[in-house]
């Protein structure tokens, strides 16, 4: 009897510490979706990450990235939201206009925002608007000008292309921009400027100055940027005028730009990390800590610094109070943002 005891304690007493010592993602896999094809800025950081943020995580599980295109990233967010388990083990990399859909009511939207597991995001992503040189379109006012409107690219309706050009049409009328939707990504769309299918393209400013084509467009002077949403102008192009001064210029009026404001809100959201909705808090905490110290790492920031990247990380929780606050909008505003983008 007491051999038995003795069998039995010693199994309590070794085998239940080590069971708990054993972390959760030790020996598995973190799938991480993007929502957007290979090269762009969204796959780049969800790359860089991928090969950083297993280092801050007890039990490094391995992290394997997934490109999930479709429909300006609404594929990949339905896919995190409604397929994948809320185990951890799934993380995702939607557009930052994601809420504006669901502000809408996209009939295409499985999700809501709030319910999101928010992770962090690497960098606050002002947009800018360009236009190439060739054309008669030298500022925003030969485009609210023109009779024929230019031709833009476009991902999707929760991408920036698309925001900022309906965005553009509500404020400042007559101004018109022909939006060709269904590229997959932004790549395609640059691919397309250059071959005359489209002459422009809204898009975050980071990938403006950080890869090409842009790089070598902008020795060449293929193309040229008519508006910067930033606060202030940015000192890579300062000729370029801020949507407040054109605001100003134009005379817009206060209910136009409070419109912007929420519209624009996804600068703040930058690039998004997301995780299932019922993920188990410690693991949205282990997450969120892997976030936060790989965007401290010194190797990761040389890294991205070499490769022309901004860096301005924001972290899950202020990225979860956000995505509370912009869906408690005013009911005319909502009007308003539904008006622009429900087409």
């Amino acid at each position: 009897m007491r051999k038995i005891l003795a069998v039995l304690l010693l199994a309590l007493g070794f085998s239940t510490p080590l069971a708990a010592q054993t972390p959760y993602y030790q020996g598995k896999t973190v799938k991480v979706v993007v929502g957007f094809t290979t090269g762009g800025f969204y796959d780049r950081w969800a790359r860089i990450l991928a090969r950083y943020m297993p280092k801050y995580i007890p039990g490094e599980p391995a992290f394997v990235v997934q490109n999930m295109p479709g429909a300006g990233g609404l594929t990949a967010t339905n896919y995190v939201y409604s397929v994948a388990k809320p185990d951890g083990l799934t993380i995702g990399w939607p557009s930052n206009g994601l809420y504006l859909d669901q502000l809408v009511g996209r009939k295409e939207v499985q999700y809501d925002i709030r319910k999101f597991a928010w992770i962090g995001s690497p960098v606050k992503e002002p947009a800018i608007f360009y236009m190439r040189s060739d054309t008669p379109f030298k500022t925003i006012q030969d485009v609210k000008n023109s009779k024929e409107p230019p031709k833009c690219g476009s991902t999707g309706t929760a991408s920036t292309d698309f925001i900022l050009a309906r965005l553009l049409e509500d404020t400042l009328p007559p101004l018109k921009i022909t939006t060709v939707q269904g590229y997959p990504g932004g790549a395609e769309i640059d691919l397309a400027v250059e071959k005359g299918e489209v002459v422009c393209r809204g898009m975050t400013a980071s990938p403006f100055f950080g890869r090409e084509p842009f790089l070598s467009w902008q020795k060449k002077n293929f193309v040229r940027v008519l508006l910067f949403t930033g606060d202030k102008r940015d000192p890579r192009m300062p000729e370029t005028p801020t949507l407040d001064e054109i605001f100003n210029r134009e005379k817009v009026p206060e209910a136009g730009r409070r419109v912007a404001e929420v519209i624009l809100a996804a600068e703040s959201f930058g690039r998004p990390i997301i995780g299932t909705p019922g993920t188990p808090t410690e693991r949205v905490r282990e997450l969120r800590r892997a976030f936060d110290q790989s965007m401290k790492d010194p190797e990761l920031l040389a890294e991205v610094h070499k490769q022309k990247m901004d860096v301005e990380p924001e972290t899950g929780e202020n990225l979860e109070k956000l995505a509370n606050k912009i869906l408690n909008q005013p009911p005319e505003v909502l009007a308003r943002v539904k008006k622009i983008l429900g087409n």
